[in-house]
């Protein structure tokens, strides 16, 4: 059983679809319970850092989601999912992250060093870079894409848990990988055979 974690954040259909597709049970809900018994627990998103924060914590599902980590239960976070594991954002200065990783969140850049411009935000397809093996990635080629939607984008305080890169005015931090916490920037259940993979992959951790 999937359980996808239901706070009121976009895109939670599509990840629900994309997990259906690989033939697995899957259930979107708040309800402790069914979230800690899960074999396996996902947090996406899309939407600002400050508002995602306040309704996790409305709903008790901080604490819920620092529990599941914690006993091991494969997790995965995805695109605003990813950065809520971290310290704190660029985007919410007053809102603290749920801090199960280090590392903060920080608004791109619309330049490079060279004086090359940006679009802000990145949205699109880009490819990745991997810095080390992580299982996410089993069996894909040495330069995947895959699809981005965001302004903001990770700088993990350890780079040793940092399994992908991409570059975008500046590389940042597009994969983690730490015990059994697991989480992208960008979006794989959009990201066509690629994705489907790394989710597949996901679900044999």
């Amino acid at each position: 059983m999937v359980a996808i974690i239901d706070y009121d954040a976009g895109n939670i259909k599509s990840v629900e679809k994309a997990f259906k597709y690989l033939g697995a049970d899957t259930v979107v809900t708040r309800d402790a319970k069914e979230i800690l018994r899960a074999d396996r627990v996902v947090l996406p998103g899309v939407g600002a850092f400050g508002d995602a924060m306040r309704k996790l914590n409305e709903y008790g599902l901080a604490d819920v989601i620092k529990d599941v980590t914690s006993k091991q239960t494969p997790f995965l976070g995805i695109c605003l999912g990813l950065q809520l594991l971290f310290d704190s954002s660029d985007e919410s200065k007053d809102a603290e992250g749920l801090g199960i990783l280090r590392g903060k969140i920080v608004k791109f850049p619309n330049t490079d060093d060279k004086g090359g411009y940006y679009k802000v935000p990145q949205i699109g397809w880009n490819n990745l870079n991997f810095p080390r093996e992580g299982r996410l990635f089993k069996g894909l080629g040495s330069d995947a894409y895959v699809y981005f939607v965001h302004s903001y984008y990770l700088d993990a305080a350890d780079k040793s848990i940092v399994t992908a890169t991409s570059d975008y005015s500046v590389r940042i931090d597009a994969s983690v990988e730490s015990g059994n916490v697991f989480a992208c920037q960008f979006h794989p259940e959009k990201s066509a055979d690629v994705g489907m993979q790394i989710l597949t992959n996901f679900m044999q951790v």
